[in-house]
């Protein structure tokens, strides 16, 4: 399968002089099958790049919201073939696909295996939400290999000299999260956002998308004026825990992506 690159789909928006806007979701839920229906489904919404999470026991980065998804994942036997089903499923859309995953479940199945199995299925690269540049030597050379982009992420309280380590070991683009703590929907967006994107920017040329927070097209509007792409999960995955059924999850998905798309549409994209 041809693979799209996350740099598709920040040219795209800027062709259409807008921000992109990234969603979310876990494999496995609220099914293997009801995943890849809500990705779809968001995608035809208005979603530009979507991130694949892979399940994980012990997610220290996630919040509560995820947390339940992931578990509702695992219970129902989710493993490392329904992620990648699930990559080639919405990849073959045309939109660029990444996984989120934390770093042990890529060493248990082998670093060259999953970067060649995940090329394989189409998947632009992945987010690294626990793997530091300095630990990453391994994955650099296989996505190098793969032609795979790899994303790692920075935080408020990142030195510049992190910030700038980081950001010259990314490709396709940064992940600026927002706020200190877990992930999660939250009433009002950061404060310390717009201050990290500039100090990103003072790193590198890479597109930054911040993430932590968002829950709503206003917010998403908020986001889209100094970031480049607005990353959207919990709120997502909420959507479909409050719905009573798999397709009513599915449309309450799309719905939050049409208001999050509309969002991202008020800002204009950067020059050049």
């Amino acid at each position: 399968m041809t693979t799209v690159r996350c740099a598709d789909a920040f040219d795209r928006a800027r062709a259409e002089n807008r921000r992109a806007l990234v969603g979310y979701l876990p494999a496995g839920f609220p099914s293997v099958d009801g995943a890849i229906g809500a990705l779809r489904a968001m995608v035809e919404a208005g979603v530009d790049l979507v991130e694949v999470g892979l399940p994980y026991t012990d997610p220290v980065v996630d919040g509560p919201t995820i947390q339940a998804a992931a578990e509702i994942a695992l219970r129902a036997g989710t493993r490392i073939r329904d992620v990648l089903a699930t990559v080639e499923a919405v990849a073959s859309t045309g939109t660029p696909t990444v996984v989120m995953t934390y770093w042990n479940p890529v060493l248990r199945y082998g670093v060259e295996a999953f970067t060649a199995d995940l090329a394989a299925a189409g998947g632009a690269g992945l987010i690294t939400p626990d793997l530091i540049p300095d630990e990453a030597a391994g994955w650099i050379a296989a996505s190098d290999a793969a032609g795979l982009d790899r994303v790692f992420l920075v935080s408020p309280s990142s030195t510049d000299r992190r910030i700038a380590a980081a950001a010259a070991a990314c490709r396709g683009f940064v992940y600026a999260t927002s706020v200190m703590g877990v992930t999660g929907a939250r009433a009002r967006t950061s404060d310390l956002a717009p201050a990290l994107v500039s100090r990103v920017r003072a790193a590198s040329d890479l597109p930054v998308g911040v993430g932590l927070g968002v829950s709503n097209g206003d917010q998403a509007a908020a986001v889209a004026f100094y970031a480049d792409a607005v990353i959207v999960g919990s709120a997502f995955v909420r959507r479909i825990l409050d719905a009573g059924d798999e397709p009513a999850g599915i449309a309450a998905a799309a719905e939050l992506a049409r208001d999050l798309a509309g969002g991202v549409r008020r800002a204009p994209a950067p020059a050049g």
